[in-house]
């Protein structure tokens, strides 16, 4: 059984799905003023995912040119739709693979990377990635409304579902 704070980052990446289903391709790519594009918000979450739990914690990159794409300070871009969605599932499985392992104790660990330690603990790193979601979760919301979008999920959903694997 998973550790609960992956439990929690689940249900954090389910309602980001939840969020963003069924928005057209055309409006994802869309910019409003200052505001990341939605497709760019999905790359960006995938970014931060590979950038912890599978390049620091397994040693890989799935995806080496993410973060020129979509990585925090590079310029405003665009990314495909598609493309975004596509590479977020691939980390997130590869990331799995490696959340899937914690336990307490390696919680409490940092992880290290080509001599590399990150100053925040696995478990520190783990809430950021959470809040994280609930960040962009809540900036797509007010995208969406911006563009006009109806039916969008206007409360959290079935917890219940991902943390006990009831149905709802």
């Amino acid at each position: 059984m998973a550790h609960p704070l992956v439990t929690q980052l689940h249900f954090a990446r389910s309602e980001f799905v939840r969020c963003l289903q069924d928005t057209p391709p055309e409006d994802a790519a869309r910019r409003l003023g200052q505001m990341n594009c939605l497709s760019w918000i999905v790359g960006h979450l995938a970014a931060q995912e590979q950038w912890l739990w599978v390049m620091h914690a397994q040693g890989k990159i799935l995806f080496p040119d993410l973060y020129l794409k979509v990585g925090y300070g590079q310029p405003p871009s665009t990314p495909d739709w598609a493309e975004m969605w596509q590479v977020w599932r691939t980390i997130t499985a590869a990331a799995d693979s490696y959340l899937d392992t914690l336990d307490p104790e390696l919680l409490r660990a940092h992880l290290e990377s080509k001599g590399i330690i990150l100053e925040e603990s696995v478990g520190v790193s783990l809430l950021r990635n959470i809040y994280h979601y609930w960040f962009h979760l809540g900036e797509a919301h007010a995208i969406r409304q911006m563009l006009g979008h109806q039916r969008l999920p206007d409360f959290v959903g079935n917890m219940a579902m991902v943390s006990y694997g009831e149905e709802g």
